[in-house]
C-alpha cells in the first residue's frame, strides 16, 4: 500500500518549524520503525520562557543561536530510562538519542532543519503493560535500523555521530552500552546541512489506524552527560531547551537546567519541571 505525508507549512501566526520525518510501527508488540518525524517546535509568546514541540524534549543548539557554528560530530551519555504504562491498555513508546540535524536552526525556533542523522534507545510498554528496550540508528527519510544489541532499564549508553573525515558527509555512528560491553559502529554517507545537535527525549509518530504521536509511557528521569560538539565539551544554555506538550499546550515531558560542568541535563516525564542531576 501507498502511503504519503504531507509536510504542515509554517504560518505566522503559529510560528511552526517543520521539520525532519519518519514513520512508526503500530502493532501492540512493535517498536517503532523510526525515530525522528515532522517535529513542531512552537515559537515562544509573551512571556514564554522555553520553545516547546509535539514530540521532542531536551535541548537544541543551532547554527544561528550559535553564530554561525555548524556540527561536525556530537556525543553524549545518558541512562536507559525505566518504562512503565502510564495509561492502563495504552501501547506507548519513547526514544532518546542524539542527532546532527533536525532541529531548531535560530534561538527563537522560526526556522528548521530537513536533515536528520541520529542513534539511541528505545523504551516501550505494549497495551498489558509489559516494556521493552531496543537499540537504533536512523538518517532521515529513510526508515530507523534495528541494532543488534541487548539493552536493559538503568544501562549506562554513549553514542556518538560524527564525520569520518572533515566536510566529507561521511558519518560514523557509534552506539555503546557501556554497563554491558557491547558497541556497535557503522559508517554511512549522508549528505547534512550541520545545521543543529540535539540530545533528546522523544516520542515517535505513529501512522495507521491510530495515526498521530505516540502516547507518552511514565519514565524513570533520564540523565544525560558529557555532551559534546565538534570534539569539545557543549556548554548548554536553558534557553536552549525544548519542552514536551501534548494536543491541549499542557508539559508532559520537560528537561532540567544544565547540570554544574553544563554538559548534560535530565529529562523527565509527565512532569511539568525535572530536577538537575548531579555532574
Amino acid at each position: 500500500m501507498e502511503m504519503s505525508l504531507r509536510l504542515p507549512g509554517v504560518g505566522a501566526a503559529t510560528a511552526v518549524a517543520v521539520l525532519g520525518f519518519g514513520i512508526a510501527a503500530t502493532g501492540a508488540s512493535a517498536a517503532p520503525t523510526a525515530h525522528g518525524h515532522v517535529i513542531h517546535i512552537v515559537k515562544p509568546g509573551i512571556g514564554a520562557k522555553t520553545n516547546q514541540s509535539s514530540n521532542w524534549f531536551g535541548y537544541n543548539q543551532g547554527a544561528l543561536e550559535q553564530g554561525g557554528t555548524l556540527f561536525h560530530s556530537i556525543s553524549g551519555d545518558w541512562t536507559v530510562p525505566s518504562a512503565s504504562q502510564h495509561t492502563r491498555g495504552a501501547d506507548e513508546y519513547s526514544s532518546t538519542w542524539i542527532g546532527v540535524g533536525g532541529g531548531c536552526i535560530d534561538a527563537s525556533c522560526t526556522v528548521g532543519d530537513n536533515t536528520l542523522i541520529q542513534t539511541g534507545t528505545e523504551q516501550d510498554v505494549d497495551s498489558s503493560g509489559h516494556p521493552s528496550y531496543s537499540a537504533w540508528w536512523e538518517v532521515i527519510p529513510a526508515p530507523s535500523i534495528s541494532i543488534d544489541m541487548t539493552v536493559g532499564a538503568g544501562d549506562h549508553m554513549h553514542a556518538s555521530v560524527a564525520e569520518a573525515v572533515a566536510n566529507s558527509n561521511v558519518w560514523q555512528i557509534t552506539l555503546q552500552d557501556v554497563t554491558r560491553n557491547e558497541t556497535f559502529t557503522t559508517t554511512v554517507p549522508y549528505t547534512s546541512t550541520h545545521a543543529t545537535a540535539e540530545w533528546i527525549a522523544e516520542t515517535p509518530l505513529v501512522i495507521g489506524t491510530n495515526a498521530g504521536f505516540a502516547a507518552l509511557p511514565d519514565l524513570t528521569n533520564t540523565p544525560f552527560d558529557l555532551g559534546a560538539v565538534n570534539g569539545a565539551p557543549v556548554s548548554l544554555k536553558t534557553p536552549e531547551q525544548i519542552e514536551l506538550v501534548d494536543s491541549t499546550g499542557k508539559v508532559i515531558g520537560a528537561p532540567s537546567a544544565p547540570d554544574s560542568d553544563l554538559d548534560g541535563f535530565a529529562a523527565c516525564t509527565w512532569a511539568t519541571s525535572c530536577p538537575v542531576p548531579a555532574s
